[in-house]
C-alpha cells in the first residue's frame, strides 16, 4: 500500500508537466531553425508567440514544486528529485528564449536572401535537439548512463561552432548588409551552442538526482 498517495500523484504531475514542456521546447527549436533555412518568416512568428506557453509551463512546475516542498514532507532523495525538476524546467525556459531569439533573427532577415546556403548550423541544431530529447529521456527513465553521454555530442557541437565561426568570420568584408547578416548567423551558432550547454546542465542535474553526486560534463 501506498504510504505517501498524494506525494506520488503530485510528483507524477510534475513529470508530465516536465515532458510536456520538453516536447513543446524541441519543436520550438526545430521550428526556429526551419524558419531560418527557409527564410520562414510566418513560422518564426509562431516559434515567438508560443513562448508564453512556455512561460506558463515554467510557472505551473515552479508552483508544483513549492507545494511539494510545503505539504508533503520529502525526504532527501525526493528533495533531489524535485529540485532537479526545477532546474531542468528553467533549463528549457532559457532554450527556449534561444529559439525565440533565432526567430527573430529570421524575421530581421524578411526579404532577404541568405549570403551563402546553411550548413553547419543545421547540423548543429540537429545534434543539440538530440541532446535535448536524450536529456529528457535520461530524467524520466532515471537513467545515469544516457546522461552521461550528452558529454561527447556537447564536444561534438563545440567543434562544429569553431568551424562556423572560422567559416563566417572569414567571409566578412567591407559589404555592411553582408556583414549585418553574418554577424546575426554567428549569433545563431551561438544560441544552439548556448542550447547544448543547457541539456549537459539537464544531464548533469539528472547524474546528481540518481547519485547524489555532481559530474561536470560540459568541460
Amino acid at each position: 500500500m501506498d504510504a505517501r498517495p498524494g506525494f506520488h500523484q503530485s510528483l507524477a504531475l510534475l513529470q508530465k508537466e516536465l515532458q510536456q514542456m520538453g516536447e513543446s521546447v524541441e519543436d520550438l527549436i526545430y521550428t526556429s531553425v526551419e524558419s531560418l533555412a527557409k527564410l520562414d518568416e510566418k513560422a518564426a512568428q509562431q516559434v515567438i508567440q508560443k513562448d508564453d506557453l512556455i512561460d506558463d509551463y515554467l510557472t505551473t512546475i515552479d508552483e508544483l514544486c513549492l507545494r511539494l516542498i510545503a505539504l508533503q514532507q520529502p525526504m532527501a532523495s525526493d528533495l533531489r528529485i524535485i529540485g532537479t525538476a526545477l532546474k531542468i524546467a528553467t533549463d528549457l525556459e532559457r532554450i527556449a528564449d534561444h529559439a525565440v531569439d533565432i526567430a527573430k533573427i529570421t524575421i530581421r532577415f524578411a526579404g532577404e536572401e541568405l549570403v551563402k546556403p546553411l550548413e553547419v548550423i543545421p547540423q548543429m541544431a540537429e545534434i543539440a535537439i538530440e541532446m535535448l530529447h536524450e536529456s529528457l529521456l535520461s530524467y524520466t527513465e532515471r537513467d545515469v548512463h544516457r546522461a552521461a553521454s550528452l558529454a561527447e555530442k556537447d564536444d561534438r557541437v563545440d567543434k562544429l561552432y569553431s568551424t562556423v565561426m572560422q567559416e563566417l568570420m572569414g567571409m566578412m568584408g567591407t559589404d555592411y548588409h553582408r556583414n549585418r547578416q553574418l554577424t546575426h548567423l554567428l549569433f545563431v551558432a551561438h544560441f544552439l551552442e548556448r542550447v547544448a550547454d543547457h541539456t549537459t546542465n539537464i544531464g548533469e542535474g539528472v547524474i546528481y538526482m540518481v547519485t547524489g553526486k555532481r559530474k561536470d560534463l560540459n568541460v
